[in-house]
């Protein structure tokens, strides 16, 4: 039998005297499976467990939700001292306001809304915009009766494509969908004029061209139909009408155009010119898991 070297057990007593002296982590058995419970500072933990459903809201929060904004662009304005409460200019970050209180930009008062998510499947004729100074018809007639809240577009569609896009006063959200960044997924239906040759459809394929602005992001595209006319198109890309772009670089016109997915949200059971609330469901995978 091998003898036990005497002096493990010491060296052992004080490995384990050195794991739990003051100051340091304490030992735990991995194999119960705790994790180590999160270090935090004081200023932190003092904030742990409050909520804002006390009456306060942080100004950045309070500016976000009537609309204006994203809050980072909010704190941007609050240090550029654009944002008055109740008369005096705050710049402080972190400044808190209570629902009754005044706050202006601009010379108008903000109002903290509920936030509101409405999903617009777009008949052709209407322009993606709050209102138009030519009198052309925008998608606000057609949300009209969705919310007392003054909501608002993200993204666009010209006035001639069709499909999903999503009108809110969440301006934190609508930043994340709009920012390329974002990578906020986009699937089209496109009908052409004319076939797509073998060799057109190859360089799209490879990404082996390049429009006036830069290249395209193009995440897929596949043809859908016999003729060859018609094709779906995956992209993350938000600059203008980049679709009909991207085909009539190569001589091709665009007949017809339609967005099927937005941000993950499609079409089903809703008709063209009718809208629907966002679901719960919908909400959090949006904000948590893009």
């Amino acid at each position: 039998m091998r003898k036990r070297n005497p002096n493990q057990r010491k060296d052992n007593k004080e490995r384990t005297e050195r794991k739990t002296r003051p100051g340091k982590r304490p030992f735990t058995d991995r194999r119960q499976n705790k994790p180590a419970p999160p270090q935090y500072s004081d200023k932190i933990q003092s904030n742990q467990g409050k909520k804002e459903d006390d009456g306060l809201i942080r100004l950045n929060r309070y500016i976000a939700n009537s609309g204006v904004c994203s809050r980072r662009d909010a704190d941007k304005l609050i240090a550029a001292g654009e944002i008055t409460v109740n008369g005096k200019v705050v710049t402080e970050m972190g400044f808190k306001v209570k629902p009754e209180d005044k706050v202006i930009y601009k010379g108008k008062r903000l109002n903290r809304e509920k936030p509101v998510y409405v999903l617009l499947n777009k008949p052709k004729g209407f322009i993606t915009t709050m209102e138009d100074p030519k009198g052309r018809r925008t998608v606000m007639e057609l949300v009209k009766h969705a919310a007392e809240e003054r909501i608002f577009p993200v993204g666009r569609l010209d006035r001639d494509t069709t499909g999903l896009i999503m009108l809110t006063n969440d301006g934190d959200l609508a930043k994340i969908l709009s920012h390329p960044s974002g990578k906020t997924q986009k699937i089209y239906h496109v009908e052409l004029d004319k076939p797509i040759t073998e060799r057109d459809f190859n360089t799209i394929v490879n990404k082996e061209f390049e429009l006036e602005d830069g290249p395209v992001d193009l995440d897929g595209i596949n043809i859908i139909s016999e003729d060859r006319k018609r094709l779906g198109v995956e992209l993350h890309s938000g600059r203008n009408r980049i679709v009909r772009r991207m085909f009539e670089h190569f001589n091709y016109e665009v007949i017809k155009l339609d967005r099927t997915v937005f941000a993950g949200l499609t079409k089903i059971d809703l008709p063209r010119g009718k809208w629907r609330y966002l679901d719960e469901k919908e909400l959090r995978r949006l904000k948590y898991f893009k």
